[in-house]
Formats: structure tokens, C-alpha cells, sequence
């Protein structure tokens, strides 16, 4: 059983630490008795059940209270540690975290900040091109299984095409779902034509060859914020988010002098 709990890195770490600051003790280097002391304020408290609250989707009891603040005071006392051994010195996966969670709380406002409505139809008058509906197209297709039996039959008037479970007409289709039915190539080159009552292929898609007839286009237009508020308010958000970080560090950047030799 010793020898199991002397295996344990845990225990070796705290040792080491413990060495260490015996060490500076008895060197004379000063330790400050403060940084010994752990505060829990009555914010941070409510932070640990706002941090429950958030993941549990409801408050904590008192025993779950008692324990998330035990699991705080263990990451404080390690935390405090592993600073204290300079662990967070010369180490990249350290230092980055720490610059993001700057960064986070930089942000930490603004993630609870919730946009107006003015600030919604702002934002959508601002970037209309972001929510605008594609195109929406009206159109034939035949599908053969080879280029070759497609080109022959693009000379007939009414080519028939072979079986296949796609439907033979679609209507006001949005350029997405015949991006997502027939692939890119088949859509990119289906969005060059211009309506006509002739046959143009032949066309590949994933499933082969057509033969299509463009009938019909509409224009995309810009949708109503009903019909896309959710988007624009998670867009608005991370803007906002992103804003307010940078504004924090050019105020922290602006009380440093960097030189690089």
C-alpha cells in the first residue's frame, strides 16, 4: 500500500514542491505568507453555483455546493503550486492557455450581452448579403448513365432518359439543395444557363449524366428578421465578443514596449 502511494506522480510533485519551499526558507529567500492563504469571496461563491447552474441547467444543493468548491480550493492549491515551481515557465501549452483565457474574460461580458432589436435589423441592413436566399431555379433533368448515350440524345426533342429515383421536375429549388442533390459541378454549370425551352448537356453530376432544361429563375432576396434571427443574434454575438477582446488588448498592448533584437 506505501509502496503504491509512493508511486503516485501526484504525491512526488507535491514532495518536490515541498522541497523546494523549504529550501527558500531556509536561503532566506522570502515566502509571503498570503499567497498561503486561500480566499473564497462571497463572488467567487457565486460564481462555482453559477458554473453549476449553467452546465446542470439547475442550482446546486448545499452538499453539491460543498463539493464544487472543494474541487475549486484542490485546482486553487495546485494551481498556486505549480506556479510557485515556475511550471508555467518555458512551457507553450501553458502560456497559450493562459493568453485564452485572457482572452476570454476580456469577452466575458459581452457572452452575456444580449442584442436589441434595433441591434438585429442594424446588423441584417449591414450584411444583407450574408442572410440573402440564393437563387432559386425551376428545371428539367434526364439522367442517363454515360456521357455518350446523354450527347445522343440531346438530339432528340423529347429525350426520356434512364430510370433513376430523382425527380424529373423540380421547382424553385434553392441552388443549396441542388448543390446538396446533385453535387457542385452539376449546379455550377446548371446556374450559367439562361431559361430556355432547349435541352443542354450534357451535364455530370454524382450520379452521373443529364440533359437539363432551365425554366425558370428567381432571384434571392433578403429574408425577414423572423426568419433568420437566430443567426444574426449568434453572428452579433461573436462580433461583439471579438470587438471587446480586441479593445481590452490594445489597452493592455498599450502599456508595453516590445523590442525585438
Amino acid at each position: 500500500m506505501i509502496r503504491h502511494w509512493l508511486r503516485d506522480p501526484l504525491v512526488h510533485f507535491l514532495i518536490a514542491g515541498g522541497v523546494i519551499w523549504a529550501g527558500l526558507a531556509l536561503v532566506g529567500e522570502p515566502v509571503d505568507p498570503a499567497s498561503r492563504t486561500i480566499e473564497l469571496s462571497r463572488e467567487r461563491q457565486a460564481g462555482i453555483a453559477f458554473g453549476f447552474e449553467r452546465m446542470m441547467g439547475r442550482a446546486p444543493t448545499d452538499a453539491e455546493m460543498d463539493s464544487a468548491i472543494e474541487r475549486w480550493v484542490r485546482e486553487e492549491v495546485l494551481y498556486r503550486e505549480a506556479l510557485r515551481l515556475g511550471l508555467d515557465e518555458g512551457d507553450a501549452v501553458v502560456r497559450r492557455r493562459l493568453a485564452t483565457k485572457m482572452d476570454e474574460l476580456a469577452g466575458a461580458e459581452a457572452a452575456l450581452a444580449r442584442p436589441s432589436e434595433a441591434d438585429l435589423e442594424r446588423w441584417l441592413a449591414k450584411h444583407p448579403d450574408k442572410y440573402r436566399e440564393g437563387d432559386r431555379l425551376t428545371f428539367r433533368q434526364v439522367y442517363y448513365s454515360s456521357e455518350s448515350a446523354a450527347a445522343r440524345a440531346l438530339a432528340s426533342r423529347d429525350p426520356v432518359g434512364e430510370p433513376i429515383s430523382l425527380p424529373a421536375k423540380a421547382v424553385a429549388m434553392p441552388l443549396a439543395q441542388i448543390r446538396g442533390t446533385y453535387g457542385e459541378a452539376f449546379t455550377a454549370r446548371l446556374a450559367e444557363l439562361e431559361p430556355s425551352s432547349e435541352w443542354r448537356g450534357p451535364v455530370a453530376s454524382g450520379y452521373g449524366w443529364h440533359l437539363v432544361r432551365l425554366e425558370t429563375r428567381s432571384a434571392g432576396t433578403t429574408p425577414q428578421l423572423s426568419a433568420v434571427r437566430d443567426r444574426i443574434e449568434a453572428d452579433w454575438q461573436a462580433a461583439t465578443i471579438a470587438e471587446r477582446r480586441q479593445r481590452a488588448y490594445a489597452v493592455l498592448r498599450g502599456a508595453y514596449t516590445v523590442a525585438i533584437e
